[in-house]
């Protein structure tokens, strides 16, 4: 049961979106301001937190975030996904896009996680980056990174929701001569379709009605480094013909601007679907296909590597009781066995997500009988 917390300093609209997702079937909390956000972020693992435009996530905090606000503009909209929103609602909200970006929220790696302090995450993301596995499946995925990254060919990662396509993005990044400049990540898919241009190429003071400064866009600042766009299949169009031109010409031009600007960046694109078939029905350009597919990589489901798990649970737990700064937890080779019996449909995301579960709802030692009960 994903837990939200709706942050909202109208009463009347932190009840109404209350009652609507635990109609739903989500467990909500409220708060009014940032203060209440952040006492209740301290004391419960929230998976998704939907923000009125006015108030702030807590600094601290690694969940994901929906901005919903009254200001309609598009600068404003672009700086709150800048700032790591997934996604940015206008009011009065429609109901069922907010409940389609509730859901796309949590299958992008919301659920199930923590409140704990971001900057803690992210120093030890280093570690938490290595590949883990010795599966023939997984060795071929590695033996592949080797050989691609130190090159700048484009690389296309495919494969289902959660098998870890960020993380073999970051590893083609790392083992690259380009390791030491930006790596840019922008999620294709959780970007309204009007505002991807100004987010990918950036826009000029006065390109458009709230356009009130310059600014740079994913490509610029990717510049010298990797641009990694997930969920490439997502993209619109119109957005996909601007992608190809800027691989082609390796120039982009910001928006309101009648100047090109080189790029030097390396391209990395991933996606849940099957692109041959999202071109033959249209939807997506074959000529951007054979841009961004020079090499493609396919990252197997959890079920082509179960013998994966055993690695993958101690690893979990290794890190999960450090995030928490819990004790140590033992877990049972009954258990371990039990939990590689199953099917993980969300694969080693949700993995994870049933590992972090155990270790808060368990004692020192997990035994087969806690994962049945909990998993």
């Amino acid at each position: 049961m994903a837990k939200v917390l709706v942050l909202d300093r109208s009463k009347s609209v932190r009840n109404n979106l209350r009652e609507r997702l635990e109609f739903e079937g989500f467990t909500t909390e409220g708060a009014d301001g940032d203060a209440a956000a952040a006492a209740l972020c301290a004391k419960i693992p929230f998976d998704l937190i939907l923000s009125d435009g006015g108030c702030h996530v807590p600094s601290d905090s690694d969940i994901p975030f929906i901005v919903l606000s009254d200001d309609g503009s598009i600068d404003a909209a672009v700086d709150a996904l800048h700032h790591g929103a997934s996604d940015y609602l206008t009011k009065p909200l429609d109901m069922n896009r907010l409940m389609r970006s509730i859901r796309a929220a949590l299958d992008q790696g919301a659920a199930a996680r923590s409140a704990a302090p971001r900057r803690v995450r992210r120093a030890k993301r280093g570690p938490a980056d290595e590949i883990v596995g010795c599966s023939p499946a997984i060795e071929q995925v590695r033996a592949l990174i080797e050989r691609v990254a130190p090159t700048d060919a484009r690389v296309l990662i495919t494969g289902e929701n959660g098998t870890g396509k960020e993380l073999v993005a970051r590893r083609l990044h790392a083992q690259s001569r380009r390791a030491g400049a930006p790596f840019v990540e922008v999620n294709c898919a959780a970007i309204p379709s009007e505002l991807i241009e100004s987010e990918l190429f950036g826009h000029e003071r006065g390109a458009f009605t709230s356009a009130v400064r310059q600014r740079r866009g994913r490509f610029e600042q990717a510049d010298g480094g990797t641009l990694f766009m997930d969920e490439i299949g997502d993209m619109s169009p119109a957005a996909q013909a601007k992608v190809l031109r800027a691989l082609q010409e390796r120039r982009i031009s910001r928006v309101g601007s009648d100047r090109d600007v080189e790029i030097d960046v390396r391209v990395i694109a991933a996606t849940n679907k099957d692109l041959r078939e999202e071109i033959a029905r249209g939807r997506f350009r074959e000529d951007l296909y054979h841009r961004i597919g020079v090499i493609v990589l396919r990252v197997p489901p959890l079920r082509e590597r179960t013998e994966d798990i055993p690695l993958l649970v101690d690893r979990f737990i290794e890190r999960i009781t450090d995030e928490y700064g819990t004790g140590p937890r033992r877990i049972d080779p009954a258990a371990v066995e039990l939990l590689r019996t199953r099917p993980w449909t969300g694969n080693v995301r949700e993995l994870r997500n049933a590992v972090e579960r155990l270790i808060v709802l368990c004692d020192e030692r997990i035994t087969a009988g806690d994962v049945e009960r909990y998993c």
